[in-house]
């Protein structure tokens, strides 16, 4: 560890001078990690290393390569990167104002845009301190992880519910809730806070307060917008320390989260609703934010559950019929896009490919077949880049 700092430091020293050098790094600069560190104090000198700052570009351009923001940021890209580093160490960087706008699915939302230059920043932070956070956050917190997502936080309901009924839906129930307005009311002063138990350099903590501070929500001193990769992160750094309580104080055995929705099932509905009661007043307490009353329920498990655009039953699981909606209007989009002929049938095949994925996780096999049939007869003589990929290798 010593010898990679040492060499860290000397490559340093040579700033952004040898390009040559420099056009030479590639993606395994990804084997930097901080997973073994023992201390989590000296962090500011990795993270505005050459190599940190080349692969959070990388990471932030992915799937953005011609967009044009991305295309002028690569005209000059060693320069570009290079002030990028001076004012990150000199301590003159400070984020571009939030671009923002809004979207209708499946519910009207309003989602803030960083500049590309402050999206490199973000996924530099992330890189260094997200390791080690990820160490303290619970098995079952599935959003925004490596290896989790929404399907496999259905997977684990499924098993939880399995186990915690013993195989009889009649005699469990299921607290389920959500955090009223969570991204508009997270505090920062108790987020930075919750930051700095972990990590202990000024200068990363600094960084990390002008990424929060530069919100401008309704609340002075709350929120956190919508669409920024950190967001998401310290989302679920904030929400860990929900997830520790209910785990080791209330000690629930069947407990998942998946950003501000959580689940929590037991035998005993006085028990659930007792806890709904002490959640609520440790949420405050804590973290000052508050349960939604109107969708913090406990029903019985057999009845109908809403949860990640699923209506959960005990033997089966259907789709939200606002999701089936939304994916009706967007196949006729995409058909008037093809019908003009401003996107090709790969787009639609592909699009559909991913929704068939994401829908065999219910009960839609009818309704897959029927989209299916209708796809073939509107488009019959036409065949995606898959497919043909496909029969050329039988």
């Amino acid at each position: 560890m010593n010898n990679r700092n040492n060499n860290s430091n000397a490559n340093n020293r040579n700033n952004f001078n040898n390009n040559g050098r420099f056009l030479r790094i590639t993606l395994l600069t990804a084997k930097i990690s901080l997973i073994h560190m023992k201390t989590y104090k000296n962090l500011w000198t990795e993270l505005c290393s050459q190599d940190n700052l080349f692969l959070a570009y990388r990471k932030a351009r992915k799937h953005k390569t011609k967009k044009q923001y991305v295309v002028d940021f690569e005209k000059n890209l060693l320069g570009n990167l290079a002030l990028l580093r001076r004012d990150l160490l000199s301590g003159a960087y400070a984020p571009k104002p939030l671009v923002h706008f809004i979207i209708h699915e499946p519910k009207t939302r309003r989602i803030s845009k960083s500049d590309f230059r402050d999206r490199i920043v973000h996924h530099a932070l992330c890189h260094i301190i997200e390791p080690i956070f990820e160490k303290s956050f619970i098995c079952d917190s599935f959003a925004n992880r490596i290896g989790k997502g929404t399907l496999n936080a259905i997977k684990r309901f499924d098993y939880f519910k399995r186990k915690a009924s013993k195989n009889n839906a009649s005699s469990c129930y299921a607290l389920k809730a959500d955090i009223k307005k969570y991204f508009d009311t997270v505090s920062h002063a108790i987020l930075l806070k919750i930051i700095g138990t972990r990590i202990c350099d000024k200068n990363v903590l600094l960084l990390a307060q002008k990424i929060i501070e530069n919100c401008d929500l309704h609340q002075q001193g709350k929120g956190m917008p919508l669409g920024n990769l950190t967001s998401q992160f310290f989302a679920n750094v904030y929400l860990n320390e929900l997830d520790q309580f209910v785990k080791h104080k209330l000690k629930a055995r069947y407990y998942l989260r998946y950003v501000d929705d959580f689940i929590i099932l037991h035998a005993n509905k006085t028990i659930l609703s007792n806890w709904n009661t002490k959640i609520d007043v440790f949420l405050k307490e804590n973290l000052e934010v508050c349960l939604h009353t109107e969708k913090s329920k406990i029903i019985r498990l057999g009845e109908r559950l809403n949860f990640l655009g699923f209506r959960i039953f005990y033997a089966h699981k259907l789709l939200k019929k606002s999701n089936i909606k939304n994916f009706h209007l967007k196949y006729a989009l995409l058909r008037k896009e093809y019908a003009l002929q401003r996107i090709s049938y790969d787009k639609i095949y592909n699009s559909l490919e991913g929704w068939f994925a994401y829908a065999k996780n219910a009960n839609t096999h009818k309704l897959r077949r029927k989209i299916a049939e209708q796809t073939e007869i509107a488009f019959p003589n036409e065949l995606s880049a898959k497919e043909i990929d496909r029969l050329c290798k039988l």
